[in-house]
């Protein structure tokens, strides 16, 4: 059934229909511009009202109508492109009856372009003083007077582009994510990696612990998990001999969304040969300090409620040794699974069936204990090997030679000395497939291929995987990954 236009509405279409009789497209064509409002108030940044005057300088811009004054015959309005806002003033005298009927035919919203000279106005606000007003589109819908706080911030999401029109900082970070993934990319250019794509379809679940999309190839009639990760392509790269490689991608996990968690989200995933965890402790913190420096131009960082220091570095620290400061328990004694069973019970902590060593207890504890509580930027490392399954032994074997990187409670990395031993990746492949048959959701299956690519040698190296829209939440100091993705998933209205 079809909506019934408000009256709003059906004014806009009344003039949308004025506009055809006076022979004007209601959508026009192409428009040519010399300058848009930032570099209109470039040019008159330094010139007072009679300069400007004697200088006649000639601007054509265009922009959205957001607001009008009208004053019989003459009016002033604003409009906004992609750099900011600039006013304007048009007057019947100036332009012409017929140009000034076209111009009160205008709605906020619409899109024009204007020609004109810059002048300042008697409360020394710079504007263009119209010569020649050009309808471009006609915006049938009303903009909304407010659109922005608590109340509507679902709808914001869902109609993004009418979110841009009408927050600034939205606008601010659509501009500024783009300049963090190149000045991201750069970084990594300069020290010799390589960006490559991969495929979004994988025949094999792996590269992480998560639950998959999954989605089917008629002509194959084969199904595809679309990609959780794009580590074991990337490392596949290292034994071909593409020594330094990253992949800035889209990754799709089926579960779960929250403030931290989109279906679909970007990471940046790099691997270096001849490397191992310590170069990826650096690379990290140099990265994120680099970040901070060149595009947000400070290294105190509001996020939320807090400020965070990435100038200073970064601490490291156990993940046994973090349970411990916050439980008292040490997991560095040795101790039976059924020992860290029952003081997960005394903890409250819920038993997984497929959870099958100590390493499984010492996570949950950390999960449960310690991870919100790490504010500034701390390297935790020495993950359990149970839940580190493509990264190598530290010298005691029961734990990988791993870090994540915590911020705020929020996982920004994680990183490890990648495991190239293909003896030894059997088998952790072949305990994710035990686990998978106990319900652990988010196993990895046996990668056939994988292997069969490490027995051809692949290079000891170092690997990292960063959440950008995490780490763009951080830059921007956004609490909420919708926020820097700019068409999140939403549930049904």
């Amino acid at each position: 059934m079809k909506k019934e236009r408000t009256e709003q509405e059906q004014f806009r279409f009344e003039k949308l229909a004025k506009l055809k009789e006076l022979n004007v497209d209601p959508f026009g064509g192409r428009f040519v511009r010399t300058d848009n409002s930032a570099s209109i108030k470039e040019k008159a940044a330094n010139l007072d009202r009679e300069q400007l005057e004697e200088a006649a300088i000639e601007v054509i811009t265009a922009g959205r109508i957001m607001l009008i004054r009208r004053m019989g015959k003459a009016s002033f309005f604003t409009i906004q492109d992609q750099a900011g806002q600039i006013q304007a003033f048009i007057q019947i005298k100036s332009v012409g009856e017929q140009n000034y009927d076209i111009f009160k035919l205008a709605d906020i919203g619409d899109i024009v372009g204007v020609k004109g000279t810059i002048m300042r106005t008697k409360t020394d606000e710079i504007t263009v003083k119209v010569t020649q007003y050009v309808h471009l589109t006609k915006a049938l819908r009303p903009l909304p007077e407010k659109f922005h706080g608590l109340t509507d911030v679902e709808e914001r999401y869902r109609r993004r582009y009418v979110d841009l029109i009408m927050n600034e900082e939205s606008r601010h970070i659509a501009l500024t994510r783009p300049k963090i993934i190149r000045e991201m990319q750069k970084f990594l250019d300069g020290r010799g990696f390589v960006e490559v794509e991969t495929s979004m379809l994988n025949s094999v679940l792996g590269g992480a612990s998560a639950r998959p999309f999954i989605t089917h190839h008629n002509t194959l009639n084969r199904d595809f998990y679309l990609r959780i990760a794009t580590e074991l392509p990337l490392k596949r790269l290292l034994v071909g001999g593409i020594e330094r490689v990253y992949e800035i991608g889209r990754l799709f996990r089926n579960e779960g969304m929250d403030t931290r968690h989109n279906p679909e989200f970007t990471t940046v995933e790099a691997y270096q040969a001849y490397a191992d965890i310590e170069d990826m402790f650096e690379l990290c913190e140099s990265l994120i300090r680099h970040l901070a420096v060149t595009v947000i131009e400070t290294t105190k960082l509001p996020w939320g409620d807090v400020v965070i220091d990435v100038g200073s570095p970064f601490r490291r620290v156990h993940m046994v040794d973090l349970v411990k400061e916050e439980t008292g328990i040490d997991f560095r004694k040795e101790m039976s699974f059924e020992d860290a069973v029952n003081l997960a019970k005394e903890h409250k902590i819920k038993i997984e069936k497929h959870w099958t060593g100590v390493g499984h207890i010492i996570n949950a504890f950390f999960e449960e204990y310690c991870e919100d509580k790490l504010v500034q930027p701390t390297f935790v490392y020495g993950h359990p090997k149970e839940i580190s399954p493509l990264a190598k032994m530290s010298k005691d074997p029961r734990f990988a030679d791993r870090f994540e990187l915590f911020v705020n409670g929020n996982e920004i990395a994680n990183a490890f000395s990648e495991l190239n031993n293909p003896i030894d990746q059997t088998k952790r492949f072949e305990a994710q497939l035990e686990a998978k048959k106990l319900g652990d959701e988010e196993a990895s299956d046996m990668d056939e291929d994988f292997v069969e690519a490490l027995e051809y040698g692949m290079p000891p190296a170092g690997g990292i995987g960063i959440g950008i829209d995490r780490l763009v939440m951080l830059l921007l100091n956004q609490t909420s990954i919708r926020e820097v993705i700019l068409f999140p998933t939403m549930r049904d209205k």
